[in-house]
């Protein structure tokens, strides 16, 4: 089946299609990765969903906006996906959406959001789509997140020792695929929320991001401004848990701030870079991690993958590009798998990594302009995923 997997993350600076081939093979389900594109938002529509994110007010006219101008845009990368990567011969389409709330109180998800209609995407790729795919394991009891564990126990498993996978979006998540023991995942905190927010709002808005780490590179990490930051509650948390912008956001950030004498941009920069790699690498150490897997756009940030190796003190950090996934693309990778158990009738969540009383079945699916016709469904989980070259 030829699968295609939407993702745009917390930092929604862009949106990913990335394409797959997926085939049984005995107890494996086998990934050969077709391509990426990703196209990057309009200035103008990336302003007006930020600007409805938390905490600030928004309404439901624009959210109904919000929703439909998300679908069109997923489905427009979706069209070019599919002629560019897939020849025009998709047989499905998973997409993510946007993630503009998750509903979190006292250590429980009550609710998540993602928008983009799908049905922007089914009418204008022919495919049918899987969509919604966090909401099942919310009711189920679990935390929705990190939804791609499954996939990161289904690749790393069978290693040596206890892998770690690591996502550096806009939050930090990790997975804990050892074989030995149960796996367990969840989110460690801000990964470039907190340096995209302090990078956007110390240039007035001229900079979106830490472009190659420069600005943390040129600044100190102020240790006061860290050890406060560090006292966040949710660090101390036991996982399950889930995290998002609706704490990890700029004015959280200004909070922190308050009070202080004037910091240098360069070392506000510097110093939340540092508390990203922190509270990762005390994560990783904290699952007892022979080596960290990582992935996601904090890899194309130089001076957070040099904090983060020397936070982790010889712990191995290699990209997922050496295991064949690339990193720019492997969450969007996930996303295709996550859609192939949904139409196999497959459960998608592993209950010890979102904390939900059962596996779930996960995703509405839209169908396509051809109908709905589903694959015979499958009677048991799959224990590995393979990739292989193209």
């Amino acid at each position: 089946m030829r699968v295609i997997g939407l993702m745009s993350g917390t930092s929604h600076d862009a949106i990913d299609a990335a394409a797959a081939d997926l085939t049984l093979d005995g107890d494996s389900l086998v990934l050969t990765p077709l391509g990426l594109v990703s196209e990057t938002w309009s200035g103008e529509l990336r302003a007006a969903l930020t600007a409805a994110l938390p905490p600030a007010t928004t309404t439901m006219k624009d959210v109904c906006r919000l929703d439909t101008r998300v679908g069109q845009a997923f489905a427009a990368v979706a069209v070019r996906a599919n002629r560019e990567l897939c020849a025009d011969r998709a047989d499905l389409i998973t997409s993510h959406g946007q993630t503009v709330h998750h509903w979190t109180e006292n250590g429980r998800v009550h609710g998540t959001l993602q928008i983009g209609q799908p049905a922007w995407i089914a009418e204008a790729t022919g495919c049918p789509v899987v969509s919604d795919l966090r909401t099942r394991d919310v009711a189920a009891g679990g935390q929705g997140a990190p939804l791609v564990s499954i996939v990161d126990v289904m690749w790393l498993r069978g290693r040596p020792g206890v892998p770690v996978a690591l996502n550096l979006g806009g939050i930090a998540n990790i997975t804990v695929a050892s074989g030995r023991r149960e796996p367990v995942a969840f989110d460690t905190g801000p990964a470039n929320a907190l340096i995209d927010a302090a990078v956007r709002d110390l240039s007035d808005g001229r900079m979106d991001y830490d472009a190659d780490g420069a600005l943390a590179a040129r600044g100190s990490v102020d240790a006061p401004l860290l050890r406060q930051l560090l006292d966040e509650p949710y660090y101390a948390e036991p996982p399950p848990k889930t995290t998002g912008k609706e704490l990890f956001h700029l004015p959280y950030l200004r909070a922190a701030l308050g009070g202080r004498g004037p910091l240098p941009p360069e070392d506000v920069v510097a110093t939340v870079t540092q508390l990203t790699a922190r509270t990762v690498a005390d994560a990783v150490r904290s699952v007892q991690a022979t080596e960290v897997i990582v992935s996601g756009g904090g890899t194309r940030n130089p001076t957070l993958m040099t904090m983060l190796r020397t936070a982790l003190r010889g712990i191995p950090l290699r990209c997922s590009d050496e295991l064949g996934l690339p990193s720019a693309a492997k969450e969007a990778y996930a996303f295709a798998v996550l859609g192939w158990l949904t139409v196999h009738g497959l459960a998608g969540t592993v209950p010890a990594c979102t904390g939900a009383r059962h596996p779930s079945i996960l995703g509405s699916i839209t169908p396509g302009s051809r109908g709905l016709r589903l694959p015979e469904p499958r009677e048991r989980a799959l224990f590995r995923l393979e990739i292989s070259p193209r």
